[in-house]
């Protein structure tokens, strides 16, 4: 099994027990290969759901250039929604999840 396979299955079972979704493979795994290969560095892995400087490049890289979406379409909420649902207090919110939870989210799986 590949490293990036390992880390999909762990990101799996992060979204079944701390969100308890049955994640979609196949949207996960076009998901974590779009982040590329950030998913293997530590800090990049990783969203810190309190750090505002953090929030506003997943708003403005993945929400706005990866999803097509606009600032009209209430991204902050769609993001405070997710991190409430990932949970607040779980310090370690891999980036290949918050990106698949936000693109469930605004139901852009065309995206991919």
């Amino acid at each position: 099994m590949s490293k990036r396979d390992e880390l999909i299955v762990k990101y799996a079972a992060d979204l079944k027990d701390k969100c308890g979704i049955d994640a979609d493979m196949d949207l996960l795994t076009k998901v974590t290969v779009g982040c590329g290969p950030s998913i293997y560095n530590a800090d990049a892995s990783t969203v810190s759901g309190s750090d505002e400087s953090e929030l506003e490049t997943v708003k403005n890289n993945f929400l706005i250039k990866k999803l097509g979406l606009s600032e009209g379409d209430n991204l902050d909420e769609g993001i405070a929604a997710v991190m409430e649902q990932y949970g607040k207090s779980n310090r370690n919110k891999y980036r290949a999840v918050v990106y698949y939870l936000l693109t469930k989210h605004f139901g852009k799986e065309s995206a991919y």
